[in-house]
C-alpha cells in the first residue's frame, strides 16, 4: 500500500477526533439545499432580501481566513463559490462552544464539504455573502488538494501536468471550475442535436454495443469472448447496419449518440473509446444531409457562445451557413498540383512516392487517395468545409454518384484541418453492396487489417428493400473541441484511456 502522507495521516486523526466528539462524518440523510452560490450572487440584492432569509447551501470548502471568533469561509458548489461568515455565538449560541473552537477551527480542512441554513447579505467590502446560523459536517475529505494559488479571482497556478489531470478528473474538476464549464457545454452540445432531429420527427434509439460482425467502417476492431454462447464478438466500431436496418423495418428517421472502439493509435484527436452521433433519414440524399448538418452546427454554435464564430486556438472559425463545398480530386489537385482523378493503383503508388508519403503495401486504390488527402490536403481547411464525391474505391457503402463516373455520393466536413462530420446517400442495392463487400473481403486477403467484412444479415435486409437514404456520423468529441477551444480530445472526456497507474 502506498505510504501515508503526513497530511494525510494528520487528516484521519481528525477523522477519529470527530467520531470520539459523537459526530458521524459521513452523515446518512439528505441535506434539504434550497439555493445556488451563483443563483444568490446573481439575484441578492436590498430589493429581494426576502426572499434569501432562509438558504440552506452546501459545497467544499476552499478558502478559510480564521479572525479568531468568526471566519470567512468560501465554498463551492456545482455552480461556482460564495463567501460564508461564520461567527462561533451564531452557530454555538449556548455555554457549549466546541462545535466553533473544536470541530470548526481544529478538525475541519480545505476539501471537506459542509451543509449551512443562513440568509445573504452583503458585506462592508461589497460582496455577497451568507450569514451562517448552522453548520454540519457532510463529508470529511482524507486527502488533501493540490495547492492553486489565485489573486483577484484569477487562477495563475491552476495543475496542468496531463498525467494528474486525465488519470484523476475528479480532483480537476474540484480545482479548475473552467474544465466543469467544457463538459457542460459537451452536454449543450448533444442536447442541442437532440432537440434539432425531435424537432424533424426522428426517434433516438440504441443498438448492439456486442456484434458478431464489426461492421458500417473501415477499423481495427476490439475482440471479445462470450462464455454462454462461445462466440467471439466484436467491440463496435459504427452502428451504421444497425440503423440501416431499422430504416428497412419503417423508421424514416432514426438517430443514436453512440459510444465506439476502434483498437487504433492515441493522439490528440484520437482515443479508442469515442462518441459518434449518427442519423439516417429515408427519402434523403447527401445534398439534403449537407444543407441540414450546416442548419445543425450554426445553432449548435449560437447555443453554445451566441454567435456562429468560435475561437480555436489563435484562429476564428464560422459556422454561418452556408460551407464551402469542393470535390475530393479538385482537392488534391488544388494542394499537390496533380490530377489523379483517372489513376489506378500503380500510378497512386507512384504519386505517394513523388509526394513523398510513405504507405503500406497492402492498401488498394482507395486507401492511397485517403493518404493523399490527408497528408496534403486536409489541414489546409480551416473553416468548415464539406469535401464531396468521393472515390468508389474509399466507400463501400455509398451509392453511386448520379452523374459522375468513378465517384460516389459522400461528403466530410473538416474543419480546423480535421474530419467532424461523414455522411453519404446510403446504398440501397443488395446486388451492387454485395460486391463491394467482396472487393472488402480482397482486400482483407491482402493483409488489410481495416478492411469491412461481410455482413451477410445486412444483405439480407436490403433484400426486403431499404428506401432511398441518407446518413451521418458526427464525431461528438472533436466538435467539443472544437467549439469549448480545446487543444486535445482528452480535454473533451471525462476518463480518457490512459497506460495502467504504477502501484505503490
Amino acid at each position: 500500500m502506498t505510504q501515508l502522507s503526513e497530511q494525510e495521516l494528520i487528516r484521519r486523526q481528525k477523522l477519529q477526533e470527530l467520531q470520539r466528539l459523537g459526530i458521524d462524518p459521513y452523515p446518512a440523510p439528505q441535506y434539504p439545499v434550497n439555493n445556488t452560490a451563483v443563483n444568490i450572487l446573481a439575484q441578492y440584492s436590498e430589493e429581494t432580501r426576502e426572499q434569501f432569509q432562509d438558504l440552506c447551501l452546501a459545497g467544499r470548502i476552499m478558502e478559510s481566513r480564521d479572525m479568531g471568533k468568526a471566519a470567512f469561509v468560501k465554498i463551492q458548489d456545482q455552480t461556482g463559490r460564495i463567501q460564508l461568515y461564520i461567527r462561533r455565538d451564531d452557530i454555538c449560541p449556548g455555554e457549549d462552544k466546541s462545535l466553533y473552537d473544536t470541530v470548526f477551527k481544529k478538525l475541519l480542512d480545505i476539501g471537506d464539504i459542509i451543509g449551512v441554513r443562513g440568509y445573504a447579505f452583503i458585506t462592508k467590502t461589497g460582496e455577497t455573502s451568507v450569514h451562517v446560523k448552522e453548520l454540519t459536517l457532510l463529508t470529511k475529505a482524507l486527502r488533501p488538494l493540490p495547492v492553486v494559488k489565485e489573486k483577484d479571482g484569477e487562477t495563475f497556478d491552476a495543475v496542468t501536468d496531463p498525467e494528474f489531470k486525465y488519470r484523476q478528473r475528479y480532483v480537476d474538476l474540484i480545482i479548475n471550475p473552467q474544465v466543469r464549464e467544457v463538459f457542460a457545454k459537451r452536454t449543450k452540445i448533444m442536447q442541442t442535436m437532440r432537440d434539432f432531429y425531435n424537432e424533424l420527427g426522428y426517434l433516438e434509439v440504441e443498438t448492439p454495443i456486442l456484434q458478431q460482425i464489426p461492421g458500417g467502417a473501415t477499423a481495427r476492431p476490439f475482440i471479445t469472448h462470450h462464455n454462454a454462447l462461445d462466440i467471439p464478438l466484436y467491440l463496435r466500431i459504427a452502428n451504421e447496419l444497425y440503423l440501416k436496418r431499422l430504416i428497412v423495418g419503417g423508421f424514416e428517421g432514426v438517430y443514436e449518440f453512440a459510444k465506439d472502439f476502434r483498437n487504433e493509435g492515441m493522439d490528440r484527436t484520437h482515443n479508442p473509446e469515442f462518441t459518434v452521433m449518427e442519423m439516417y433519414a429515408a427519402y434523403k440524399d447527401y445534398e439534403w444531409m449537407m444543407n441540414t448538418t450546416e442548419t445543425l452546427l450554426e445553432k449548435i454554435a449560437i447555443a453554445l457562445n451566441g454567435t456562429t464564430q468560435v475561437t480555436v486556438g489563435d484562429k476564428t472559425i464560422d459556422f454561418k451557413a452556408p460551407f464551402r463545398r469542393v470535390t475530393m480530386y479538385d482537392a488534391i489537385k488544388e494542394h499537390t498540383g496533380i490530377d489523379i482523378s483517372s489513376m489506378e493503383e500503380a500510378e497512386l503508388r507512384d504519386v505517394c512516392k513523388q509526394l513523398g508519403i510513405s504507405v503500406p503495401p497492402n492498401i488498394g486504390k482507395g486507401k492511397l487517395i485517403d493518404e493523399i488527402f490527408g497528408e496534403k490536403c486536409e489541414g489546409h481547411y480551416i473553416q468548415p468545409t464539406f469535401i464531396i464525391d468521393y472515390p468508389l474505391e474509399m466507400s463501400p457503402l455509398t451509392k453511386k454518384h448520379r452523374s459522375k463516373a468513378g465517384v460516389v455520393e459522400r461528403f466530410e466536413l473538416m474543419v480546423n484541418g480535421k474530419e467532424i462530420a461523414n455522411a453519404y446517400s446510403e446504398l440501397n442495392d443488395p446486388i451492387d453492396q454485395r460486391e463491394r463487400f467482396e472487393d472488402q473481403v480482397k482486400l482483407m486477403e491482402r493483409g488489410d487489417d481495416e478492411a469491412m467484412y461481410i455482413d451477410y444479415d445486412f444483405l439480407r435486409a436490403l433484400e426486403y428493400g431499404m428506401p432511398p437514404t441518407s446518413g451521418i456520423g458526427i464525431g461528438i468529441d472533436r466538435l467539443t473541441m472544437l467549439m469549448t477551444n480545446q487543444p486535445s480530445i482528452q480535454d473533451v472526456l471525462l476518463f480518457p484511456q490512459m497506460k495502467p497507474e504504477k502501484q505503490g
